[in-house]
């Protein structure tokens, strides 16, 4: 045991930051992310205005967009919860709106579901319950009107179909809607989707009916359509049942042909696809739950950006546990390479859209100068550039590193913030370290090398919980010495415009404005006056740095290696090889103790990282330098 967890851990540290390098950033992942025009949509509508959502439904239902109109119509009734301002003046101007009553009616079901809340009903109180039926009855009328309205139209069956699950309709009900449904669109994602929960088995029906349903959809589904990956819905249904599972498996090979459905699908679609997001979220899922960690990195380089809500949501907070899955994917890959074999390189398949346009771009503000960041950074572990920013502030961002320092590599956060972490410990000012896509924008507050405040703006999130915001604003508030935290709680709470919402804290701070550029390119400072590049050193040299150099100077780039001539090397490798069998030997044998084995295993990784480090820095050219004068 002793002997694999030696093994394993040195492969981790060595490959994992290889692994999976192509995947986006956590920052840039966002979650349900809405298409451009639902976003104009969605932040309008935060500001009481309908005008673009009733552009963008009519526009669905002339020319007969279903699926799209279902997705906008579900992202807008969600938003009408958290501002309901918008569709109350919509339909006060517009009551027979086909678009404006079938948000509303959306907004019905919606809105029950909140009440109910996901769990199992064991674990819903009964007024809960009484609650969440009555406001499903009210939602009947809508719903018929809905339809009514808009005859052809199967997003409406969609809502009734929700809405009969929520009522515990008898089956008559059910087949009824259903019929409705596609009688206006055999192969409507939604109206199935829904269909599939009312059949399974934590409600009305049973695994064997779930599969059956899902697969007879799935073969009259023409080639394309997201229907092929509905078995693999219900293989998730399957997983998250409350029972044991018999052995053997009895849906094992329906499992399994879900699983090879889906991925046939997914090729058919482009990497990054947001249509395919949907069914390529489940399928990351179903493959990191079996165990098939190389399918799995594929399935999540698929995805790209593009989280979901399901199926993550059954198990905690949706992006929180689509990363820690990612996460745990890279690392069980790095386990089973050896650990003198290379790392894997990406497919080469040119730069992906996250690369080029939904990286994050990040910047800092250190309520201080540059000298006394420079000076505290000389051992954060990367490469920073530092410019000026009025008398007492200084602007701060990433520089990248040809090479990746191993502390960076060991560090989860990304790497702004893991600097600020480290430049802010010990030190009596803070550093605000800003973060924004195209999606969201963010802040996280480090005050003695501690993070003490973060938040995150999104473009169709609803506004923050008051007593959230209140907390957050009274910390930045005493971190920046301001009397009134309540005009930094009101922006906390504003919705719509995450750019506009993060400029607008830095001013409420009395921070210096936002660097120009910004949000556009990845590194900004270069061309600001007095714009500085802090090298970054190793622990040892950096620490020798910070005692050594002078208070007030600027320290200087460190100087690079001398070339090492061949009698070091061959010492060094016979080190190496020396006390790597020393080491091999002691872990195996149970009669040598802890102590010499742990002594051996270090001075074997201590003569390898002299090698490796010495190898990287290695001059390219083979032509000795000349000889000085």
């Amino acid at each position: 045991m002793r002997l694999t967890t030696l093994f394993t851990l040195p492969r981790v540290l060595r490959h994992s930051d290889a692994i999976g390098a192509d995947l986006p950033p956590d920052d840039a992942v966002v979650l349900d992310a809405p298409d451009p025009t639902l976003r104009v949509a969605l932040a309008a509508a935060a500001g009481g205005d309908h005008g673009p959502a009733a552009e963008l439904l009519a526009l669905t239902r002339e020319h007969a967009q279903w699926e799209r109109r279902d997705t906008c119509v579900s992202r807008l009734a969600r938003a009408s919860l958290h501002h309901p301002g918008w569709l109350d003046s919509w339909l006060e101007e517009s009551p027979q709106d086909p678009d404006a009553v079938l948000v509303k009616a959306d907004q019905y079901v919606y809105q029950a579901w909140q009440i109910r809340t996901g769990a199992r009903a064991r674990h819903v109180e009964a007024d809960q319950f009484r609650a969440f039926h009555t406001v499903l009855r009210d939602a009947v009328p809508v719903i018929s009107e809905a339809a009514e309205l808009n005859p052809d139209d199967p997003v409406p069956w969609r809502v009734a179909l929700t809405q009969a699950r929520g009522i515990q309709a008898p089956r008559e009900v059910f087949d009824t809607y259903l019929a409705e449904a596609n009688a206006r669109d055999p192969h409507h994602e939604g109206c199935h989707v829904q269909a599939l929960q009312y059949l399974c088995d934590k409600w009305f029906g049973s695994h064997e009916e779930m599969f059956a349903f899902a697969e007879s959809s799935a073969a009259q589904a023409p080639p394309g359509s997201r229907l092929h990956a509905l078995p693999l819905q219900a293989v998730v249904e399957y997983l998250i049942a409350d029972e044991e599972a018999p052995d053997p498996d009895p849906y094992a090979s329906r499992v399994e042909a879900a699983v090879t459905r889906a991925q046939a699908l997914s090729d058919s679609y482009a990497p990054g696809d947001r249509e395919a997001a949907g069914f390529r979220n489940h399928l990351a899922l179903v493959l990191w739950s079996m165990n098939r960690y190389e399918e799995a990195l594929t399935a999540f380089r698929d995805i790209g950006v593009h989280v979901t809500t399901f199926p993550w949501t059954y198990f905690g907070d949706a992006r929180a546990e689509f990363l820690e899955a990612r996460s745990d994917t890279r690392v069980e890959l790095a386990m089973r390479i050896p650990f003198f074999r290379p790392s894997p390189e990406p497919p080469a398949t040119g730069a992906p859209d996250w690369e080029r346009e939904l990286a994050p771009r990040s910047v800092a503000i250190a309520s201080t100068g540059p000298t006394e960041v420079a000076q505290a950074a000389l051992i954060c572990g990367h490469s920073l550039r530092t410019a000026p920013a009025g008398s007492h502030h200084t602007y701060v961002e990433i520089v990248p590193d040809p090479v990746r320092g191993k502390r960076a590599a060991l560090l989860p956060e990304d790497p702004l913030t893991s600097a600020a972490d480290s430049f802010t410990t010990a030190e009596d000012w803070p550093a605000l370290v800003l973060h924004r896509t195209p999606e969201r924008s963010s802040f996280t507050l480090l005050h003695r090398g501690r993070k003490v405040a973060a938040h995150t703006w999104e473009t169709a999130a609803p506004a923050t919980d008051h007593t959230e915001a209140k907390a957050t604003a009274t910390v930045l508030a005493r971190v920046y010495g301001l009397t009134d935290p309540r005009p930094v709680a009101h922006v906390l709470r504003a919705t719509g415009d995450p750019a506009r919402h993060q400029g607008e804290l830095v001013a409420a701070l009395g921070l210096p404005p936002l660097p120009a550029g910004y949000g556009g390119e990845l590194e900004i400072l270069a061309e600001l006056p007095g714009a500085r590049v802090l090298a970054r050193r190793g622990f040892f040299a950096g620490m020798r740095d910070t005692l050594t150099t002078k208070d007030g100077v600027h320290p200087e780039a460190p100087a690079q290696d001398e070339p090492h001539p061949a009698r070091w090397w061959a010492l060094r490798t016979a080190a190496l090889l020396f006390f790597t069998a020393a080491a091999v030997y002691a872990w195996w044998t149970p009669d040598i103790g802890w102590f010499r084995s742990t002594v051996s295993s270090v001075l074997a990784v201590y003569y390898a990282a002299k090698l490796l480090r010495a190898l990287r820095r290695r001059p390219v050219s083979s032509t000795p330098p000349p000889a000085a004068s």
